[in-house]
């Protein structure tokens, strides 16, 4: 993989020798939990994209919130010319809206999924409540907090980590659905995206845990405070690859679509791994990987795939209106 990776990035050079760009400005709408992530991203790529005296002086921007809000507000006019998400089927919603390719998927290596990440605990420090597993959250004594389904891909992992550890422990998903259930009886408030839910936890004070992906807690923990809170990985959870695509209408109309496209290939550099991984994000570069393997504790991981059979059927299946999660969730 790491020579496709460097071929890949080789003929996308090669692809931009003799031309002439002009200054641009670029617009990365992403998720909740990536802002510290791209701020370091950002100045690294323009740092190598303006080193080529071909090319201009590069501005980007971004834009972070509850993942179905950002794909609709790209579906509504927010000229992003770059998608950086964590799920497949907010970008498989571009596409078919016509602004994102069909194929996307094969437009970058490991699916277009630079970097991946999974759900874990967050909890206050010592774990007084000794949560150690999915199974301790439906403890009458604890209060979980994690963000919206219908609004999150971030809440959406949590759910479905929840419902897959259900699945293979009690093997059905009517087990799965009514463990789920019980556990978002346990929720207080759902806030709309990731970042909200960190908030309610850490700044609120509301909640025994926070359930959220790896690098959300590990910023909180290392990095917000190294003091008050733990991270707690549970027995099993879910794979969460963060895809990314070009949004075509916006490029072509902008005429950045190669330095959107450099933009996207320097992800998957060396040096971006590196930053990816400084973020508590799992890196694809095997030598990256290996550099960090003792920041990532190993987990027993299942994918969406496996257990729902891919996105589409666990978009249908629980999260369109009047789908399980609107079932088994009572407003507070």
């Amino acid at each position: 993989m790491n020579r496709v990776i460097r071929l890949g990035l080789a003929i996308a050079g090669l692809s931009f020798a003799g031309a002439t760009f002009a200054d641009s400005t670029l617009l990365n709408v992403s998720y909740d939990v990536t802002r510290e992530l791209y701020k370091d991203i950002n100045p690294a790529f323009q740092k190598v994209w303006q080193a080529d005296p071909k090319n201009g002086v590069l501005t980007i921007n971004q834009s972070h919130g509850g993942s179905s809000k950002q794909v609709l507000s790209v579906q509504n006019g927010l000229e992003a010319d770059v998608v950086t998400m964590n799920q497949a089927t907010d970008i498989d919603l571009l596409a078919k809206s016509g602004l994102v390719s069909t194929d996307w998927r094969k437009q970058f290596p490991n699916g277009a999924a630079p970097y991946s990440s999974t759900t874990v605990f967050l909890v206050r420090q010592g774990n007084p409540k000794n949560i150690k597993d999915w199974s301790d959250l439906i403890r009458p004594d604890v209060a979980v907090i994690l963000a919206n389904p219908k609004t999150s891909g971030n809440g959406r992992y949590a759910y479905l980590a929840a419902w897959g550890y259900a699945k293979k422990k009690f093997g059905s998903d009517e087990k799965a659905k009514e463990f789920t259930k019980n556990l978002l009886a346990h929720v207080p408030v759902l806030d709309a995206g990731g970042r909200g839910a960190t908030t309610t936890f850490t700044q609120r004070g509301i909640g025994d845990v926070l359930i959220t992906f790896e690098n959300e807690a590990f910023l909180v923990d290392k990095e917000i405070s190294d003091t008050k809170f733990d991270v707690i990985y549970p027995s099993i959870s879910i794979q969460a690859d963060a895809p990314v695509a070009i949004v075509n209408k916006v490029v072509d109309k902008k005429d950045t679509r190669a330095v959107a496209k450099a933009y996207l290939d320097f992800l998957y550099s060396p040096e971006a791994q590196e930053v990816i991984a400084k973020n508590y994000l799992r890196p694809r570069l095997a030598s990256v990987a290996k550099k960090y393997n003792q920041q990532f504790k190993p987990i027993k991981l299942f994918t969406v795939e496996d257990v729902f059979g891919g996105w589409d059927k666990a978009q249908q299946t629980h999260f369109v209106d009047g789908g399980s999660f609107d079932q088994i969730y009572e407003k507070k």
